[in-house]
């Protein structure tokens, strides 16, 4: 944070130096204090994601207007007026001052309106409507589309028997596991605290089912190398056209979820009593 915020001072001297050294000429660098106030703004945002506010842009904006000002008096000192000296640095700094907060807003807006900060996958408002537009193209076109509901089982025991950081790591294994197995034109989307889903546009029943597969082993794998004690639940449901909701249909996929979870621990359990029963 501080290099970077030493390198927009650091442009911010080489724009006065330059438009000060063609001062008196007919060229003019003025419109490029706007850059630094760019990259303060965007520094900012990233450095606070989702805070309200960031000073980032305001102090370079100020710092800026008092650079330009000074290179400006300088030109013709000491008869440059005192009270156009002060107006200057007062409505240059309010004028980036506002241009930054301005653009800091716009930065949030579209790295973090949209997306899961952690995982970097859709959020759920963007989901929402990736699934309304690909409802009215199903039923336009009469092309099945499928969704995947993804459920990282027993997170609650996962975060009490580890630290933050690696229930954050399993998160974003998970994430990185769906965009691996997923194509361009899905959408993957974080849309609970370890609920994930895939939207798979012209998709049928068995393509998913394979899917789901893939996903399963990998994740298997995955958890298998680094020895988490977790796995993924998946349900997933095809449909056509818009007749239903994305509530109802993704409901109807974590049924499905969890009546293969009630299946396996009723297997497990008739496995473990013959097993003790044998012993």
């Amino acid at each position: 944070m501080f290099w970077r915020f030493v390198l927009v001072v650091t442009e911010i001297l080489t724009i006065t130096f330059w438009n000060y050294k063609m001062s008196g000429s007919y060229y003019s660098l003025d419109v490029l204090y706007c850059l630094p106030i760019i990259q303060a703004a965007r520094i900012g945002t990233i450095r606070t994601q989702r805070h309200s506010d960031t000073h980032m842009a305001a102090l370079v904006g100020v710092i800026a207007a008092v650079v330009w000002s000074i290179a400006e008096a300088a030109v013709v000192w000491p008869s440059y007026p005192l009270g156009a000296f002060a107006m200057n640095i007062f409505t240059r700094s309010v004028t980036f001052t506002v241009l930054g907060r301005v653009l800091t807003k716009l930065w949030k807006e579209r790295d973090f309106f949209r997306k899961d900060l952690l995982t970097g996958l859709a959020n759920r408002f963007e989901f929402d409507e990736r699934f309304a537009a690909e409802q009215l193209r199903s039923e336009w076109s009469k092309r099945p589309y499928s969704l995947l509901f993804v459920e990282i089982d027993q997170f609650k025991i996962l975060n009490n028997n580890h630290k933050y950081h690696v229930v954050q790591a399993v998160v974003k294994a998970v994430a990185g596991i769906l965009m691996d197995n997923s194509r361009c034109i899905d959408t993957v989307a974080r849309i609970g605290e370890n609920k994930f889903g895939l939207l798979l546009p012209e998709t049928d029943e068995y393509i998913c089912s394979i899917l789901e597969m893939r996903i399963k082993a990998a994740s298997a794998k995955k958890f298998q190398i680094e020895c988490w004690s977790t796995s993924l639940l998946i349900g997933h449901v095809t449909v056509t056209g818009s007749a239903r909701s994305f509530d109802e249909i993704l409901h109807e996929a974590n049924e499905k979820m969890y009546l293969t979870k009630t299946q396996k621990q009723a297997q497990w359990g008739e496995y473990s009593t013959a097993t003790l029963a044998k012993c």
